[in-house]
């Protein structure tokens, strides 16, 4: 196995020399009309994998979050990625399986089905769905094609043969995930997400059973599975379950607890030979279990706290697909192998970034795995490996903070270091931090989170950096998550959001802005300052008011001492990112930037023409600490956009 160090230095140092650009001028220049674009070049440069099938000697890996997706071809014999397939569509490959020699990918954001002829090396888009996402695959041995999509959660069956889709409905009704699926001669299995259900389909009449263990009945998911000819296994969300079910008798089953401290989730699964293979998080280790014998075994952590996409069997060794790279582990030696795809040639393009943050000095572009560096002065780019994505970001003199999905996460990193510092992980059946704040009268880091799909309320963590304390409130703003905070004077001002864990539909129907006591750790008010407003995706403050942007685009002042909303303005027609300096407020959508003078408070567009590809669809922007310059995105690349706030 490569150490950890040193697999993080190999990476760094290939992805670095894959994303160095020319170097720029320093950007300490003339102060330059509002408005103005420089371009900065890609701002986030990677080659995430989604999944990955053997095609006889060759494995084919899927990426995600690149434009185009690829899959690469990578040549055990020659060890080298001798072909690409592009992707056109889709903003990832999470799903693949194969018929016989041909390669079959689903994508998600949109939903299209191609097929990749390995043998003529052609690539031919065969259908596309209305479905959110392909979230999984799989072929029966008859060589149909099973897809599980999300959003609905539906199974869909694609025959090659004749070209035509077969719609089987939901497996569950009012279930908004597929998340697992496995095929065989007479049913489709298919793992389901929010609410935990393991479904049987017979595949000539439809009739459903399900095989989930009433024990398991108030899980959240079942969201990776294997079948063999006798048995089908499927990870448990999200007590880092296991579970085992012998198909001609399903109440002969088998509970088994993955066992690294802090386990939460079975991510990957295979059957071989005997064994469940099966891959855990936020851990990373690679467990595997004896159906017969009923003996659990600790392999390894492969890549610490590294994902793990799919779990494939070749010529009796085991890999496993990660978006760092690819593990092997040999059962016959017990050896435990790390090898990078980029280094044996797979590409690496421009990411759909999800995060953007200057400390002055280096601009922080957050993506899948890490976090591009742009150093301001020189142009260069360096990489930051970090196990998850960073969402949010602020820096606190010399230190930047970084919120991390999945575990809600927060980790610090300082300028020279090689790698980020954990700080803690949330828990509280949390996964997604949505904003950061720093109060300077109390000095302390405020990270609101969204709780994990299904689940209900958010939470508001508060850390005190000088002592390394966490608090957690949950829920804060009650059946809500707050997607965006800002702190003054010991209080920390809380936007929230209707949306409580993805897939749970909101049951409260306006978005609301409330205050927090950081000392009392007491929540004073909370208000609904606009009815009907789902969201207040961002929450800016001077010394007199608070300032909400909704997701519809208005813009709303809270006077902090006639404690109520004084002033609206429709700034444009989608929610972002709001940033103040003095008495002008930014933000953007797509495509444009916004300018907001608070004392007229009047709104006009500086920037048009963006077409910003944020991962996920949202509208990031950020703002310099000199307050000359906002950072955010045109298409993929990273730009510094010139302002002159009041």
């Amino acid at each position: 196995m490569i150490p950890r160090r040193r697999f993080l230095q190999v990476a760094a140092a290939a992805s670095a020399a894959a994303v160095t650009l020319p170097a720029t001028p320093s950007l300490a220049v003339a102060r330059e009309p509002e408005g103005t674009l420089t371009d900065l070049g890609p701002a986030s440069v990677a080659s995430p994998l989604g999944n990955g099938e053997f095609v006889g000697n060759v494995l084919y890996m899927g990426s995600r979050g690149l434009s185009p997706n690829v899959v690469g071809a990578w040549d055990l014999g020659t060890d080298k990625v001798t072909t690409h397939f592009e992707i056109p569509t889709g903003v990832g490959i999470w799903a693949m399986c194969k018929v016989g020699t041909d390669l079959y990918v689903g994508t998600h954001s949109r939903s299209d089905l191609y097929k990749i002829d390995t043998v003529t090396g052609t690539t031919t888009k065969l259908a596309e769905y209305p479905d959110h996402f392909i979230w999984t695959m799989a072929s029966s041995p008859d060589g149909k094609i099973y897809m599980g999509m999300s959003e609905p959660g539906r199974v869909v069956e694609y025959d090659p043969a004749t070209g035509v889709s077969r719609d089987l409905g939901q497996p569950v009704a009012g279930e908004s995930y597929v998340r697992s699926i496995q095929a065989d001669a007479t049913h489709v299995y298919a793992g389901i997400g929010t609410n935990a259900h393991l479904i049987a389909i017979d595949r000539k009449t439809g009739e459903k059973r399900d095989l989930l263990p009433a024990e398991l009945a108030d899980r959240d998911w079942v969201s990776s599975m294997s079948s063999s000819d006798t048995h089908v296994a499927g990870g448990v969300l999200s007590l880092a379950e296991l579970v085992v079910v012998e198909k001609a008798d399903p109440a002969n089953y088998k509970i088994v607890k993955a066992t690294a401290p802090g386990e939460k989730y079975v991510v990957a699964v295979l059957i071989h030979d005997g064994w469940v293979y099966f891959a855990g998080r936020p851990s990373g280790t690679l467990y595997r279990y004896h159906i017969a014998t009923d003996k659990l075994e600790v392999l390894g952590v492969p890549f610490f706290e590294a994902g793990t996409g799919r779990i494939l069997e070749h010529e009796g060794r085991i890999y496993g697909i990660q978006d760092p790279g690819v593990f092997v582990y040999d059962p016959a030696t017990g050896k435990l192998d790390y090898l990078s795809h980029v280094q044996r040639g797979y590409r690496a393009a421009a990411e759909a970034p999800m995060s953007v943050h200057s400390d002055g000095e280096y601009v922080y572009v957050g993506g899948k795995s890490g976090a591009d560096l742009h150093e301001l002065a020189t142009g260069k780019v360096t990489r930051l490996s970090i196990p998850g994505e960073p969402k949010t970001m602020i820096t606190v003199r010399d230190t930047t903070y970084l919120g991390i999905y999945t575990q809600a996460a927060l980790y610090s990193h300082r300028i020279g270091d090689p790698e980020a510092k954990l700080l803690f992980r949330t828990g509280h059946n949390q996964d997604r931090p949505r904003d950061l704040a720093y109060d300077r009268r109390t000095r302390l880091i405020v990270m609101p989170t969204q709780s994990e799909p299904g689940h209900p309320n958010g939470a508001l963590d508060v850390y005190d950096p000088r002592s390394g304390k966490v608090d957690t409130y949950r829920p804060i703003v009650e059946r809500q998550t707050v997607a965006s905070v800002t702190a003054l004077r010991g209080i920390a001002y809380l936007g929230t959001s209707t949306q409580e864990g993805l897939g749970s539909p909101p049951v409260t129907p306006t978005a609301r802005l409330a205050a927090f006591d950081l000392r009392s750790r007491k929540l004073l008010w909370e208000i609904e300052p606009l009815q009907g407003v789902a969201s207040i995706t961002g929450v800016k403050h001077t010394a007199t008011a608070v300032y909400g942007l909704t997701n519809t685009g208005v813009l709303f002042e809270y006077d902090l001492r006639l404690r109520k909303v004084t002033r609206t303005l429709k700034v444009n027609n989608r929610g972002g990112d709001l940033v103040i300096a003095g008495f002008t407020a930014y933000t953007s959508d797509v495509d444009g930037v916004y300018r907001i003078d608070l004392v007229p408070f009047t709104a006009k567009k500086i920037v048009t023409g963006l077409a910003s590809d944020w991962f996920g669809g949202g509208s990031k922007l950020n703002i310099d600490p000199s307050e000359r310059a906002l950072y955010g995105i045109k298409g993929r690349n990273l730009v510094r956009i010139a302002i002159s706030p009041r």
